[in-house]
Order: C-alpha cells, then structure tokens, then sequence
C-alpha cells in the first residue's frame, strides 16, 4: 500500500477541495441551483444556450435558472463524483493487495461513507436543503477527509516515528478533543444550514437580551415540519439567535480545551514530533480564533467564511495527528 501513498495524498487534498466547494455553494447558496440530481436541469452541465434554458424552465418552472449558482453546484459534483472514483481505486488497490498485510477496513469504511455522502448529496437536492440533511453533508464530507488522513498516516508509519510513552496519559484527552471539535463542526453545520450565521453581530455571545430568548426544543428539532423548500430557512428570531449562541459558547469551549491540550503537550513532551503537532494545533486554533471573530465583525464576508470551513478542516487533521501520535505503537502501523 506504500507504493500508492501518491495516490492518497492526491485523493486527500481532492478531499479537502470538495469540502472548501461545498462550502462555497452553501454560502452562496447555491445548494439548490440544479433542482434536480445529480445532473442540472437534465444535462450533464449547465443549461447555457436560449433553447436549453427555455427548455429548463418548462421542466423546471418552479426554479428559474441562474447560471452562476448552477456551476457552483455541478462544479461542486464533478469534484465530489471524480474523488468518489479515487477511492474506489483506493479499496480495489487495498483490497489487491491484502495478502501484503496492508490496510483493508479503513479503505472499505471509506469507500461506504463516500457511497453515503452520494446519497446525501441528492437528499441535499430532493428534499429542498434540509437542515439535518445538509449538516449531514457536510459531516460526512470531514469524516472522508479524516479517514483518508488516518490512512495516509498508518501508510506512513507516523505514529512510530513521533510516539511519546511519557505521554500516553493523555490519550484519552485527546480523543475528547475530536469529540468537542466534532461537536462544534456540527454546530457550525447546522448554525450555516439554518441561516443562523448573521442574527448575532455583537461579540462575544450575541446583542443585548440574547439570553431571555433562548429556546432549545425548536431551535434543534432534528425533524422539520414539512415544508416545500428549507432555503434561506424557516425558523425565527428566536430560533436563530439560541443556535447562534450555541454556536459561540461551543467556540468558547472548544478553544480552551484544545488550547490547554496544546501548552501542556507542548512544554510536557519529549518527542520533537509531538511538540511541533502541539504548535500547529495551537496555531491553527489562533487562525480559527481570528477568522470566526473576523465573519462577526465584517458581516460574514465570503472568503472569510469559507476559509473558516477549511480551516476547522485542518485544526481536525492536527488534532488526529496528536491523537495517533500518542496512541500508536510501532507494530500496529497497519490496521
């Protein structure tokens, strides 16, 4: 499996790519910009000539057609379709060569969140851009990544080369910190599918009076009532501002824990390998820190926003290198 660590290494930031896409369509939202799955108005692109646009709004006439939104969305798939095909080479290559004692599950489990994600992706479509859908989405977009990651370093053999025994205590800690950034990617999902990401724009939590209108049981009711479309959103004020807050407090805990993880490993270890992964996971928690302040205070620019997606990305990938650092032993490379 060495020899195709190219291969995963492309496939990885092929990941990382559709992820920032999928960014980008949702907050331009364009998420419903091709109505129909996974072509857009029934072709294989976008309907560009008079003809085929007129012959999109016949089909369609309940969607008028905005070219710019359609590409974003079918640019969107041809990434997410072209990295679904590479790992599917990944398992047949994996799964070629498993009497060679290489990995075999993990590119398995791969291959059956990227036929899930498929499946997500036209829900996205089919049932209007519903929340829990399209934070599913976006769930199983970083779980992808996270996996061809983990691959990527038992391939590697990285844990062996950065193990720290002195820290082996702090495993566990670790692993409560992908816990508590899962979490908060998850409400940064559903506070961005819910259209929640403007209501608040006061720091630190949310303007004046935000707490007497806390309400929980709507604000996260996984099951919408049903409705024609779920675009630009159907809750209230009320709604918005208790995920919003939500949203905020989890930033709050979320940037202590992991910034207490990064001192202590850092002064605390005795690997150079690990006290660099402690820096960069304090680094990147600072880059994270600035561009969530910076989407409050300049109104959600684009570039910003997207960049905040990316970056939770990569703050995942440096919290599952600290977290395999310390867990691994030489001999369990593959798995």
């Amino acid at each position: 499996m060495k020899n195709n660590k190219p291969l995963i290494i492309l496939t990885l930031i092929l990941a990382l790519g559709v992820i920032t896409l999928g960014a980008f369509t949702r907050l331009t939202d364009a998420g419903l910009g091709c109505p129909d799955w996974p072509g857009c108005y029934g072709l294989v692109d976008v309907p560009q000539t008079q003809e085929q646009i007129a012959q999109a709004q016949l089909a369609f006439p309940e969607r008028p057609v905005e070219p710019e939104k359609a590409w974003n969305e079918m640019i969107h798939r041809y990434f997410a379709g072209t990295l679904g095909l590479l790992i599917g080479l990944i398992f047949i290559l994996s799964f070629r060569n498993r009497d060679q004692g290489g990995p075999l599950y993990l590119p398995l489990l791969m291959l059956g969140v990227v036929i899930f994600q498929a499946a997500l992706g036209a829900w996205t479509v089919t049932l209007k851009l519903m929340p829990i859908i399209v934070m599913g989405h976006l769930l199983g977009g970083f779980l992808t990544l996270c996996l061809l990651y983990l691959l990527y370093l038992r391939i590697s053999n990285t844990g062996a080369k950065s193990m720290d025994l002195s820290l082996a205590r702090y495993t566990p800690f670790a692993f409560i910190g992908i816990v508590i950034l899962t979490l908060q990617i998850a409400l940064g999902g559903w506070t961005s599918s819910n259209y929640a990401a403007l209501v608040c724009q006061e720091l630190p939590v949310c303007h004046d009076g935000w707490m007497e209108q806390l309400t929980f049981t709507e604000s996260f009711q996984l099951i919408p009532p049903q409705r024609d479309t779920y675009e630009y959103g159907y809750l209230g004020a009320a709604e918005r501002i208790t995920i919003h807050a939500m949203h905020r407090i989890g930033a709050m805990i979320t940037f202590v824990y992991l910034a207490w993880l990064a001192i202590t490993l850092f002064f605390k270890a005795q690997s150079s390998g690990i006290k660099k992964s402690a820096m960069v996971l304090g680094l990147i928690l600072l880059v994270q820190v600035g561009l969530g302040v910076s989407n409050v205070v300049f109104a959600l620019p684009l570039a910003v926003a997207v960049a905040h997606n990316i970056v939770a990305a990569l703050l995942m990938l440096a919290l599952i290198t600290i977290t395999y650092s310390l867990k691994s032993r030489p001999e369990n490379a593959y798995v």
